[in-house]
């Protein structure tokens, strides 16, 4: 990077970290530190949601999805707009009436302390894995840029993170996270906008899709019902659906979010943001990506985007081999341009028949020379078994860094670090509010003073800091983090959702019903995901609906009286 890219990255940094730190002003109590004294407009709400979801991982991971794979990830959201409505008729008005700082301590009032304590532990589990791998994202850039080890970087961007979660509390976090969000719509803008004109004279922005389009990228919709198929319009608007209600309605880190909202329709009206917003951003981050593959359709993409790895291989004793598949790479690649340039004509004809012929010749030499690709990808396989082949998480930074213009590229840099700061630092916030008011609270000190619970709030988040950039060196290996993290929690929001859903609407079921059936869910649904017997989405459709089922089989048989949904606030 340049000087005047360096420059803008750190301005930006550090002026979102003083500027979040500024406006939180003193915390003095547990309710000001973890839910921002419950006084925050429901822009701040929606935005500071959008935020938490969108991570690192959203703005450098995404792109190379839909280099590689199309634009059928953006179905993956299909079910968000639906999740939101039952959240804001079901969830918020319970959970703002009860005062509650975490979820799960509904649960004991719906049910027991065991199963309480037991969704806690799975949402610890399943969200401190997450946000190491979020920590990961923005540490492979800085690791790519400095050509250093990503111990470093990891190290840097979560003690950076650590420092102003720790400080400021959950207003530090929204205030940071308004002004990333205005910051990274900018940017992104901006990105799309010079991808259009970077391309060759003769082919701009709708030449680019039905380019991309020919070559079966425009996958938007997929209508054909396959349980095995991760991404079609069934399992984004059934499995999204419930991933969507568990992740936004039990996940700490979101709860936390909408909970600072000064009213219930507040925190309503920015969950509906949410909704409305999403799938749009989300379809625009994607078709970049689509963009900058039309781009390298006439100019040379690496064989491989990840240099790591390429400077592995060519300081290896393969090095002669990969150097000449480089070779053939290039006159490949050559082939392909030329073949573009066809279709690109055949378009402008508008001849049917000429368009075909030109998308079938282009098909195959775009097969070459990806069968080329996939002979050096053996080749680093054969020098390492613990070679990172997936270089998806590598395709739109390696076009920042090569193609887009001085201070550009700090200012695209800065915000997927921005992404990564707000999303981790929620995520640490929910980790610190649910350690502490869940376990320590509850269990340990239930009398302590609020300077005591202040304290201990901090030292989790310390704690939860160091545990998540501990996880997020183990990272590296875990392919597209995009779809990583979404395996991730298919393997246990379907459980808690369950365990929600029988708390609102099942009110003659127990607490150790629902506790058993949690735990046996949970060993079903982990055993179906390794195995992959569907396609990861769906799991959480299952896990939701195995455990009501088991819930609901095994409660008579159990002599214990339930708490009634009405004790805690009934839903309307």
């Amino acid at each position: 990077m340049s000087v005047t890219d360096w420059i803008v990255l750190a301005v930006t940094l550090l002026g979102i970290v003083l500027y979040g730190v500024w406006k939180s002003g003193t915390n003095k109590n547990i309710d000001q530190y973890l839910m921002g004294n419950r006084s925050l407009p429901w822009y701040h709400v929606g935005l500071s949601v959008m935020a938490t979801q969108a991570s690192a991982i959203t703005f450098l991971s995404a792109p190379g999805q839909a280099y590689s794979d199309g634009m059928r990830f953006v179905q993956f959201y299909f079910g968000l707009p639906l999740a939101m409505i039952v959240l804001c008729i079901t969830f918020v008005p319970i959970f703002h009436r009860l005062k509650v700082y975490t979820a799960y301590e509904f649960l004991e009032q719906r049910f027991d302390l065991k199963t309480r304590a037991f969704t806690s532990f799975l949402f610890l589990v399943q969200r401190g894995l997450s946000t190491g791998i979020t920590i990961y994202a923005p540490a492979i850039i800085l690791s790519t840029i400095l050509e250093i080890n990503t111990v470093y970087t990891t190290l840097f961007i979560g003690l950076l993170v650590i420092f102003y979660t720790v400080y400021g509390g959950t207003k530090a976090v929204s205030y940071t996270q308004l002004l990333q969000m205005s910051i990274i719509f900018l940017g992104m803008f901006m990105a799309g906008i010079v991808v259009v004109m970077l391309l060759p004279g003769g082919v701009g922005f709708t030449q680019a899709i039905k380019i991309a389009g020919k070559m079966g990228k425009m996958n938007v919709i997929d209508w054909k019902f396959d349980p095995n198929n991760r991404y079609n319009i069934w399992s984004g608007v059934i499995g999204g659906f419930f991933l969507q209600l568990s992740y936004f309605g039990t996940d700490q880190s979101q709860v936390g979010r909408y909970l600072t909202g000064s009213s219930v329709g507040q925190s309503r009206l920015g969950l509906i943001m949410n909704g409305l917003i999403k799938i749009p951003m989300q379809f625009c981050i994607l078709l970049i990506g689509i963009l900058v593959f039309a781009f390298y359709q006439f100019n040379r993409p690496p064989m491989f985007f990840n240099q790591y790895e390429v400077k592995q291989i060519k300081n290896s004793g393969y090095s002669a081999d990969y150097n000449k598949l480089e070779t053939e790479y290039t006159e490949a690649f050559n082939n392909r341009k030329q073949k573009t340039e066809l279709l690109v004509q055949a378009l402008d004809s508008k001849n049917d028949g000429h368009i075909t012929l030109a998308k079938d010749e282009l098909k195959i030499a775009n097969d070459q020379a990806n069968n080329i690709r996939k002979e050096g990808i053996a080749l680093m396989k054969k020098n390492s078994a613990l070679a990172d082949t997936d270089d998806t998480n590598y395709v739109f930074l390696t076009f920042v860094t090569h193609y887009l213009p001085r201070g550009l590229i700090g200012l695209l840099i800065a915000i997927v670090f921005l992404a990564s700061m707000g999303s981790t630092a929620s995520a640490l916030n929910s980790l610190a509010s649910t350690t502490v008011v869940d376990i320590y609270k509850r269990t340990i000190n239930p009398h302590a003073t609020p300077t005591n619970y202040l304290n201990a709030s901090r030292l989790a988040t310390v704690f939860w800091g160091v545990v998540c950039i501990g996880m997020a060196l183990y990272a590296s290996h875990l392919g597209n983090l995009l779809e990583a993290v979404n395996k991730l929690g298919s393997f246990i929001y379907g459980t808690i959702l369950g365990v929600f859903v029988t708390a609102f609407y099942f009110k003659k079921v127990n607490g150790t019903a629902v506790f058993i059936a949690a735990v046996f869910t949970e060993i079903v649904i982990c055993i179906c995901g390794y195995y992959e017997v569907v396609a990861y989405l769906w799991l959480n459709a299952i896990g939701c609906i195995l455990l009501i089922v088991i819930a609901l089989a095994i409660n008579p048989f159990i002599k214990e009286t339930p708490r009634l949904l009405a004790d805690a606030g009934d839903v309307n």
